[in-house]
C-alpha cells in the first residue's frame, strides 16, 4: 500500500516509514501511532509500551529511516564538532566528553578534524556538510578575529576556544589568562626565580597561546619579578618534540631556568624528557608545569603538574546550549554557580567562561611560604 501526499504524488520516504511501522504494530501488538511516537522519543508513552515496542523493533531489525524522520521534524539529530587535531590529547578528550554528553541528550556526534588547515575551517563552517547536521561545536585554530563575518551562518553555532571574539555565535571560554598567571604564580611560591615560558607565538594577540602568555607575564610582574625575554620560547606547534626541542634550544644558549611552564602538557612532556636527557632532576634541578591537564599527565615520570581547563564543563555546555538553540529554547539557565557568564542584550547570544584549577603531582617542589 502507497500513501500519497495531499497532492497526489508517492512520498517515498513515508512510503518506506508507514510500511516499517505498520510491521512493528502488527509484531508489537499496539497502533501504528504508537511506534511512530516510540520510535520518534515522544514523552507520552509508558514504559511498558515502550519496550514492547523497542523488542518488536529488534526481532524485525527495524532501523529508523533518518531521511523521513528529517523530513517530519526538520532534525537529523546529529550534531558536529570541529576541533584541528584528534592526536592532540586535550581535543582527544573534548571529543570523547562531548560525544558522550550528546549520547545523552539523544544527539549522535559527527567529528571534523580539520588539521590546522583555513580551508578546512571555511568548509566545515559553509560546506554541503552543514545541511547534514543540527548545529556545529566549532574551535578554529586557523582563523581569527578577522575572520569574525564567516561565523554569520544560519545553523545554530557554538564556538570554542579564544581565536575569535563575537556577539554573534554562543561562546564557551576557558581561563587561560588565569590559568598560566596560576601555574607561574605557584612556581613562584615554591622558590623559583628563573621561570622560563615554552610554546608562545610571537605577534599573536588573539588565541590560547597569546593569553597563557599575558597570564605569565602578569605573575611575574605582580610578584616583582624582571621579565627577561631570554626565558620565553616559542614554538609554532605544541607536540612532544615541539617542547624537547624548545627546552634544548634554551640549554645551548646557555641558560638553565629553574622552573618552566609549557603552555600544554604535550609540550611539558617534551621539556621534561630534554631535561632528564640534560642530566638534571625534575622538579629540585628544574620545576615544570603544564596546560590542560591531559589523561597522560599523570602517568609521566614524574606525574605532571598541570592546569585543569574543566573540560567536562566545556563539553556539557556546548552540547546543551547547542541542544536548547536547535529546540528553540533559552540556553542561558545552563550557567553553574561560579562561572562566568553574560549574555548579549541585541543577540542573546551566552558567553561563559569555564574555571581553571591547577592540579599539583611530583614535577614541582611544595610551596616555602
Amino acid at each position: 500500500m502507497e500513501r500519497r501526499r495531499s497532492d497526489g504524488r508517492t512520498d517515498a520516504f513515508e512510503t518506506r516509514a508507514y510500511g516499517d511501522h505498520a510491521r512493528c504494530s502488527q509484531c508489537g501488538g499496539v497502533s501504528i501511532k504508537t511506534v511512530s511516537n516510540v520510535v520518534n522519543d515522544y514523552e507520552f508513552v509508558t514504559e511498558a509500551t515502550r519496550a514492547k515496542v523497542r523488542e518488536a523493533i529488534d526481532r524485525l531489525g527495524y532501523s529508523v529511516n533518518v531521511s523521513a524522520r528529517t523530513l517530519r521534524t526538520g532534525h537529523t539529530n546529529i550534531i558536529a564538532l570541529a576541533v584541528p587535531d584528534l592526536q592532540m590529547p586535550y581535543f582527544a578528550q573534548l571529543s570523547s566528553l562531548v560525544i558522550a554528553e550528546a549520547k545523552q541528550q539523544g544527539l549522535r556526534v559527527l567529528i571534523e578534524p580539520t588539521l590546522y588547515s583555513r580551508d578546512e575551517e571555511l568548509n566545515v563552517l559553509h560546506g554541503a556538510q552543514s545541511t547534514m547536521v543540527d548545529g556545529l561545536i566549532f574551535s578554529p585554530l586557523e582563523l581569527g578575529q578577522e575572520d569574525v563575518d564567516e561565523l554569520q551562518v544560519d545553523y545554530p553555532l557554538v564556538l570554542l576556544g579564544e581565536r575569535i571574539f563575537t556577539s554573534s555565535a554562543d561562546h564557551i571560554a576557558t581561563e587561560n589568562v588565569e590559568g598560566a598567571k596560576r601555574a607561574t604564580s605557584y612556581l613562584l611560591e615554591t622558590g623559583c626565580r628563573r621561570i622560563a615560558v615554552v610554546g608562545t607565538h610571537p605577534g599573536e594577540r588573539v588565541g590560547s597561546a597569546a593569553l597563557r602568555f599575558q597570564g605569565y607575564c602578569e605573575a611575574l610582574h605582580e610578584a616583582g619579578i624582571e621579565y627577561d625575554e631570554r626565558l620565553v620560547v616559542p614554538s609554532r606547534m605544541w607536540h612532544r618534540v615541539d617542547g624537547e626541542t624548545a627546552m634544548n634550544m634554551l640549554f645551548d644558549s646557555g641558560i638553565v631556568p629553574d622552573g618552566v611552564v609549557a603552555l600544554n602538557d604535550m609540550l611539558a612532556s617534551g621539556v621534561m624528557h630534554a631535561i632528564q636527557m640534560r642530566g638534571y632532576g625534575i622538579p629540585d634541578d628544574v620545576a615544570v608545569v603544564g596546560f590542560d591537564n591531559s589523561d597522560d599527565s599523570k602517568y609521566l615520570s614524574p606525574a605532571l603538574t598541570s592546569i585543569s581547563p574543566g573540560l567536562p564543563e566545556v563539553a556539557r555546555l556546548a552540547v546543551r546550549v547547542l541542544k536548547d538553540r536547535i529546540d528553540g529554547l533559552d540556553p542561558a539557565s545552563h550557567a553553574l554557580e561560579g562561572l562566568a557568564e553574560e549574555t548579549d542584550p541585541a543577540t542573546g547570544k551566552v558567553f561563559h567562561k569555564v574555571p581553571s584549577s591547577l592540579v599539583v603531582r611530583e614535577s614541582t617542589r611544595p610551596p616555602i611560604f
